[in-house]
């Protein structure tokens, strides 16, 4: 199961780096949001998908999950969901003011 998760967390990274080398602002934003699904991914693979009970029990418990990776991507998934929603928002209004997407058209003619 490691492996096909391993493999996973290839193809996302593999795509999110495609997509944010391109130059439309919005594959930008969402090459990033599948970095972080990546990232995600690789937390919990590298925590080992294991089985047990809960990981909350009395003090007899035998076998039990880990807590702290599930955390970590719990914490990690809040904070990528506001950063992307502030990529968004900036997106937008850079889209009302300048008209365009586009990177190159947004650096201006200064950079020249």
């Amino acid at each position: 199961m490691e492996l096909y998760m391993s493999m996973s967390v290839g193809v996302l990274f593999m795509v999110g780096v495609y997509l944010i080398l391109s130059k439309s602002l919005l594959r930008i934003i969402l090459g990033t949001s599948l970095l972080t699904h990546g990232v995600h991914l690789l937390l919990l693979t590298m925590s080992r998908l294991k089985t047990g009970a809960a990981p909350l029990l009395g003090e007899g418990a035998n076998s039990y999950v880990d807590p702290l990776p599930q955390a970590l991507i719990l914490t990690s998934i809040v904070i990528s969901f506001g950063v992307t929603s502030l990529f968004f928002v900036l997106a937008y209004q850079a889209y009302r003011k300048l008209g365009t997407d586009n990177m190159d058209l947004l650096r201006g003619k200064e950079d020249e």
